[in-house]
């Protein structure tokens, strides 16, 4: 038995199981009430089950079901036959070095903050299944992003709970006499060091960077308290320690990377350790310059010239100062890598100038976020027209093992051997969808709205429990009337996102009226669940979650129309595999990818969007729907009209009737084909497995400078 239990606690310090359907099940299966308690926590559960329960349950047919998880793990992580060494032989002996500021793996780490952070998870995971030497680097945030509540009025608060290492599945890192392995970055005239944990995703390494050690000064602890806290002084330090950081950790690794991957511009200051290490091998600027873009690449998320982050020539001189002085730079040399201007070095250094400055290759992360970002980054490239702007793009996808939850993976695996299999391209799609009945993809449906309905009423209780019945939820606090019930009958819409306010989380809401007779119409009704969080300085987004409380809270919407508190990985499963519709109303083009509209496919959810980010690239007319067809207006007031009129006449017009037309078994057969298309146009190609395979061949393999 003690062979068992030591089996089961070394899946915990691995999280290949957070997709592993199995290996999720043999967790929750000890104790359902404390594997829901703990965030879905493998650690944190076994902290409350004793080795003598254990032992003891071990006995029965639970024994049987670890030996065969534990045995699918070893082969997975021993597995030599991979896509990698058949196609990128050197991305095998090499590693990738992949720089985020965030990683979004699962919601027990809370390291993340929202779409680029899970975006990078879902890369990490892909390079892990590919079979790509893949390590990750980020920071150790003692405190994570927040939770949150909202007060008697509707309005985000935030809570920082603390996350201890002792809980999560990492280990520090120590060199080669035992010890921890400490760097240090010089940060203004300080020297602050940092130790490093190590997190394992399959194959995969994350390394988490941590300032909060005795020896440095109080204010640098904090560099790693919060994901994206702080002020720009804050945020110029967390970026030092990632980019330069970093570099400095892997080298005491002794990890010498084939490629550097800058996920967003957080980490670009790596190229400056790079640079002073070539530098202080004797080479010209010039040839310094060279040897750092040959080994550097650099993805883009930010269509918009204000997400971009930018530092003063005070900030950058009083806080590179030190360095400066240590590799012989001058800061002028410095700002030439970061201005927009070359012959104004007293303006803004842009992390994101020097990254495609030094970098070989550059991508946006959807077809049309790359043609903006060509044309927001022009007058860096002077002589060359828009097009030739040395941007490309790679369209995000998702880690499909990931997102399928439980239910949906039993499904597929009836008709195939594993949903990446399924997802390998169209034709396999097609051939597994032939095998399955419309009915059958009714009833999938069915169970995956009532798993949805399920979980939101104990996820609306235990916020009750927790706000003592706060007002806001009191009525689930009662027996339901057929009235206000959610129904697993009813057409789902589906809106969870960061609430930005480019994203127009109340677009729906802008004529009361009509989304009145929409919602409670007798024969064809609709219910809607939101959920997100707004930035906690973003006033005007916590001002759309408070309008959307306020609206819900309206007799006429009362019941159907739910906003789900503290929105995360978890809560975003539940939400994708249970709606019948992912709405998505951004600003066109200002979405550069958005990802949650491909998380819903597999489940047999299908897309309601404005024609951005990756929804122009998979929209054929047949796989879901648009809100408009890409016109843009100059001004919003007359954007926001037409978008929702646009809304408006598509529900009422195309997605309620399709739903509500059943055949003589009562089955939408008109839906359901939908539904098939969209398995099969979108689950093969945006996914992270295509993704990172892009990846690997355009940009990260040594011969190919794209």
């Amino acid at each position: 038995m003690q062979k068992k239990i030591i089996s089961l606690k070394e899946l915990t310090k691995n999280l290949w199981w957070s997709w592993d359907t199995e290996a999720k099940q043999i967790f929750e299966e000890l104790s359902p009430l404390l594997w829901e308690r703990n965030n879905h926590n493998p650690v944190e559960l076994l902290r409350h089950i004793s080795n003598d329960e254990l032992a003891a349950r071990c006995h029965c047919k639970y024994r049987g079901k670890i030996e065969q998880v534990h045995e699918r793990f070893t082969r997975y992580i021993n597995e030599t036959d991979t896509w990698a060494a058949r196609n990128a032989p050197e991305l095998v002996k090499n590693p990738v070095a992949y720089f985020s500021a965030e990683f979004g793996i699962h919601e027990s780490v809370r390291i993340y903050s929202g779409g680029l952070g899970v975006l990078a998870g879902d890369h990490l995971k892909s390079a892990s299944d590919l079979g790509i030497n893949f390590v990750g680097i980020t920071l150790f945030y003692k405190e994570g992003y927040f939770r949150q509540y909202l007060n008697h009025d509707g309005w985000q608060m935030e809570d920082y709970p603390l996350q201890y290492p002792e809980s999560l599945p990492i280990e520090k890192v120590t060199g080669p006499d035992g010890k921890d392995l400490i760097i240090s970055v010089n940060i203004a005239q300080s020297e602050v060091l940092a130790q490093a944990w190590s997190l394992k995703v399959g194959r995969a390494t994350l390394y988490l960077l941590d300032t909060n050690i005795p020896a440095n000064e109080s204010h640098y602890r904090n560099i790693c308290c919060r994901v994206y806290g702080g002020d720009q002084n804050m945020r110029i330090n967390q970026e030092i320690l990632l980019g330069i950081g970093g570099v400095k950790l892997l080298q005491k690794l002794g990890i010498k990377p084939a490629v550097y991957h800058m996920n967003e511009g957080h980490s670009a200051f790596l190229t400056l350790e790079l640079l002073s290490n070539e530098l202080a091998k004797g080479l010209t600027m010039e040839q310094a310059m060279e040897s750092v873009r040959s080994r550097c690449v650099f993805t883009t998320h930010t269509p918009v010239p204000a997400g971009h982050d930018r530092f003063s020539r005070d900030m950058m001189n009083y806080t590179f100062d030190k360095y400066l002085t240590r590799i012989g730079m001058s800061l002028d040399e410095l700002m030439k890598f970061g201005s927009e201007d070359p012959s104004n070095l007293n303006g803004l250094f842009t992390m994101t100038v020097l990254a495609l400055k030094l970098s070989r290759a550059a991508n946006g992360v959807s077809k049309l976020h790359g043609e903006v970002s060509r044309a927001m980054w022009q007058h860096l490239y002077p002589g060359l027209s828009v097009s030739d702007v040395p941007i490309g793009h790679i369209t995000n996808g998702v880690h499909a093992s990931s997102w399928s939850c439980g239910y949906t993976d039993s499904f597929w695996r009836t008709y195939t051997e594993s949903v990446d299999e399924m997802t390998s391209s169209r034709d396999a799609a097609e051939e597994v969808l032939a095998k399955v009945s419309d009915a059958e993809i009714w009833s999938l449906r069915y169970s995956l709205k009532r798993n949805l309905i399920d979980f939101i009423y104990r996820y609306l209780a235990n916020q009750l429990y927790h706000q003592h019945a706060h007002p806001l939820y009191s009525e689930y606090d009662t027996p339901h009337s057929e009235k206000n019930a959610l129904s697993p009958d009813i057409l789902t819409i589906g809106f969870a996102r960061r609430f930005a306010t480019y994203k127009r989380a109340p677009l729906i809401f802008r004529d009361l009226d009509r989304l009145n007779r929409i919602i409670n119409n007798p024969k064809r009704p609709l219910q809607i669940i939101f959920a997100g969080k707004a930035h906690p300085h973003d006033d005007a987004g916590k001002e759309y979650i408070r309008q959307i409380i306020e609206f819900s809270r309206r007799p006429q919407f009362n019941g159907k129309i739910i906003f789900l508190e503290n929105y995360n990985l978890g809560v975003a499963k539940r939400m994708v595999s249970g709606v019948d519709v992912w709405l998505n109303t951004p600003i066109r083009p200002m979405e550069a990818s958005g990802t949650s509209g491909e998380k819903t496919v597999l489940h047999g959810g299908l897309n309601f969007s404005v024609l951005d980010g990756w929804w122009p690239e998979a929209y054929n007319g047949d796989n879901g729907w648009a809100i408009s067809h890409g016109e843009m207006f100059q001004n919003h007031e007359e954007q926001d009209r037409f978008d929702a009129e646009n809304l408006y006449t598509v529900l009422e017009n195309q997605i309620i009737p399709t739903y509500y037309d059943r055949d003589e078994f009562n089955i939408p057969v008109k839906w359901i084909r939908k539904i098939r298309n969209a398995i099969a146009t979108i689950a093969p190609e945006y996914n992270t497995h295509r993704m990172v395979r892009d990846y690997a061949t355009l940009y990260y393999q040594q011969n190919r400078k794209s």
